[in-house]
């Protein structure tokens, strides 16, 4: 069994975390994931309030007797959630491990802190990193350039960015971005990190409560199939290509664009009315580069064990036969 830092840490059987992912990260995926002994997280503002979210904590916990999590991302908005209702949810509901993301989380690391309950900081830099663990964060998640969302603006790509992240990072490390194999998984390890953290390879099995159109197009996609937006706005994230995010694109390149010129587009409310009909050109849906790696619609517990199985596999079979004969010809 593949055993790190992050599997000691957190109480769980593999390295492989299901992070936060708005209207995907709800109870029966993030049941599976944890039943499968990886550690899931439902994404808290997946729920229209904090009392829908305590319910989804509860029917998660009627699913699984393993441990799980619940994200909190924290990003500036004309109307902000109420923050501090949800992280209450979040501490009555008994959660013990949250995932937060976003700008400057001092405020919910101190309360989650409070209350005996390990976090880990999902960023995109360095130097972000730093900041958290110094917030006294237990791992970072760090978020390559490749990842589904936002990305950041550095454009740094998982291969430079997770080593960089190793060299100064002194808690657990996920890498996240562009992971959805044991190749991947056995990289990650190679890379520096303690784990690796997936979310567009999670939402393509079969307890991922999303239209099975969805699933599909993202099985049906090449490594190319994404888009980058709001790039002019400073605060880009990688969609995938479809209708929508090509006339956002399109609206961006004619220069001088502000959010109202494509609020219409990226609308939330949007997003969600087309993934309730299925419809995958109906509006924006956040996914990464990583849909060139996949290739079909598995179990969360036949995807997890696969994973384990390849790196296993690639580890004592492919690499260790490379030490092998290189010590053979050596002699």
């Amino acid at each position: 069994m593949l055993k790190t830092r992050f599997t000691e840490a957190f109480g769980i059987d593999y390295p492989i975390a299901q992070g936060g992912m708005q209207w995907v990260g709800r109870a029966p995926l993030v049941a599976a994931v944890a039943n499968a002994g990886a550690l899931g997280f439902i994404t808290a503002l997946t729920q229209p309030t904090p009392e829908a979210l305590a319910k989804e904590i509860a029917r998660c916990r009627d699913m699984t007797d393993k441990p799980f999590g619940v994200n909190l991302t924290i990003l500036p908005t004309i109307t902000p959630p109420p923050y501090a209702e949800y992280r209450r949810a979040i501490i009555e509901g008994g959660v013990k491990i949250v995932e937060t993301a976003g700008y400057k989380p001092q405020e919910h690391v101190d309360d989650f802190k409070a209350h005996d309950i390990k976090v880990i900081h999902k960023c995109t830099a360095v130097r972000h990193a730093l900041s958290a663990e110094r917030m006294g964060v237990d791992a970072i998640s760090i978020d390559g350039f490749e990842c589904a969302g936002h990305p950041g603006e550095d454009d740094i790509p998982g291969l430079i960015l997770i080593p960089a992240a190793a060299n100064k990072v002194k808690v657990p490390m996920l890498a996240s971005g562009g992971f959805g194999d044991g190749r991947g998984l056995v990289a990650a390890l190679a890379l520096g990190a303690d784990g690796i953290n997936m979310g567009t390879r999670f939402c393509v099995t079969q307890e991922a409560e999303i239209p099975e159109s969805f699933k599909q197009k993202m099985v049906e996609n090449d490594e190319r199939a994404t888009d980058l937006i709001f790039r002019t706005l400073h605060n880009t994230a990688r969609v995938m290509k479809n209708a929508v995010s090509q006339e956002v694109v399109a609206i961006e390149k004619r220069g001088g664009a502000k959010f109202e010129d494509v609020q219409h587009l990226v609308a939330g409310k949007r997003g969600l009315a087309a993934m309730e009909h299925g419809d995958t050109d109906g509006g924006i849906w956040s996914a990464g580069m990583i849909q060139g790696l996949i290739n079909d619609i598995p179990t969360v517990k036949e995807l997890v064990d696969r994973i384990v199985a390849e790196a296993e596999e690639i580890i004592d079979g492919r690499l260790a036969q490379m030490v092998h004969r290189y010590a053979e010809a050596a002699q």
